[in-house]
């Protein structure tokens, strides 16, 4: 059950991440990092870990794209 709660935390998430890649939207990948985090936790937290991996990789994502943008754009 975490699993597909952290399957869904990451899906979403990585939708809102396709919108954090327009530029002058990289801000929302601020937003995104910590409910990612929440996901991460729940995966870690169930037998599976499809949904931990998911949500590990919108992080990273996340925070190279900040990376790059400097932090805010």
């Amino acid at each position: 059950m975490l699993n597909i709660l952290s399957l869904i935390i990451g899906v979403v998430t990585l939708i809102m991440a396709v919108v954090g890649f327009v530029p002058f939207f990289g801000s929302l990948n601020w937003l995104i990092i910590p409910f990612a985090l929440i996901g991460v936790l729940f995966g870690a937290l169930s037998r599976s870990d499809s949904g931990r991996n998911l949500c590990l990789f919108v992080t990273v994502i996340c925070i190279v794209r900040l990376f790059l943008g400097g932090g805010i754009f």
